[in-house]
């Protein structure tokens, strides 16, 4: 799907599916890193690992936040096939990453099962919005085939959630009763009759908004594990969207295998500033060279 037209069903559908868009050979060297990040499927239902129990019971712990311990997945999340996406998307070159996280599930480990809902409520403080400059982009990234019984998420189109209001947030399934106004406890049997699958290969994007209506499913296959990430983007201009400072990771050892490693672009996502803007001094510049012995600073030195 050519990128123009991935950018009109986002807009129309509030969410667009990219079957492997991520090819194999981009994908490798991630997948190779994989069991320094999180147990195989092999040492979590045999029970080999020691990581093992930190996933049971509970389906969130299967999450890492950027930078991983994986050099390779960290680049991967900035990697200019996502970048030239989330530009597209949202109309802008100058986009900001402004979460990523890395996520393990495995068959039995815990319910993965959600109600619908929305993600707006910790993505912006604000509310959604179709306006543009005004949007944001999250993205599930497939790091390795999800099939419909290793648990892909199911979407609502905006074609039939453009009625809803802003609260309540969570639609639950039948037979479920709650007295919180985020909560709608009706059953919602149109919303969960429209959803639609987004099961994919490995490499698939989802693309959609923090206010497009999805759930996470259950995972079925024996033995089953599922490993993806989901990064979010947002024109740099618009700070009310904000999940993660990453201020407060930047002095971590991966932090800095990342940094050493990135692209001018890929750290531009990230918040540094572009070539030729007035914060690139000799002042600076001798700092940064001692904070990331690593980083090339050409491409700010010859700016400055």
């Amino acid at each position: 799907m050519e990128l123009i037209e991935a950018a009109q069903m986002w807009h129309t559908d509030g969410f667009v599916v990219l079957p492997a868009f991520i090819p194999a050979d981009e994908l490798g060297a991630a997948v190779r890193e994989l069991p320094a990040q999180f147990p195989t499927a092999e040492g979590f239902h045999d029970g080999t690992d020691r990581r093992r129990n930190r996933y049971i019971d509970d389906e969130f712990a299967g999450i890492d936040t950027f930078p991983f311990t994986s050099t390779e997945l960290s680049l991967l999340a900035v990697s200019e096939r996502l970048l030239e996406l989330a530009g597209t998307l949202l109309g802008d070159d100058d986009i900001h990453m402004y979460a990523a996280e890395s996520w393990a599930k495995y068959t039995g480990a815990c319910d993965y099962d959600q109600d619908l809902h929305r993600d707006y409520l910790n993505h912006t403080l604000l509310v959604p919005s179709t306006a543009p400059g005004c949007r944001q982009v999250e993205m599930f990234v497939y790091l390795t085939d999800v099939p419909e019984e290793l648990g892909p998420p199911h979407l609502v189109s905006r074609r039939h959630t453009d009625h809803l209001p802003a609260v309540p947030n969570w639609f639950l399934k039948p037979g479920q009763a709650s007295e919180s106004r985020y909560t709608d406890d009706s059953g919602s049997p149109e919303l969960y009759a429209a959803e639609v699958s987004g099961a994919g290969p490995a490499g698939t994007v989802i693309a959609f908004e923090p206010g497009t209506v999805h759930r996470g499913t259950g995972l079925t296959a024996p033995r089953g594990a599922r490993y993806s990430m989901q990064v979010c983007f947002r024109p740099a201009s618009l700070q009310w969207g904000q999940r993660v400072g990453w201020a407060v990771r930047s002095f971590s050892p991966e932090w800095s295998a990342f940094v050493g490693r990135a692209t001018v672009r890929q750290l531009q996502a990230l918040g540094f500033p572009p070539p030729g803007h007035p914060y690139w001094t000799e002042e600076t510049l001798a700092g940064m060279a001692l904070r990331y012995p690593r980083l090339d600073l050409s491409a700010w030195e010859t700016s400055a």
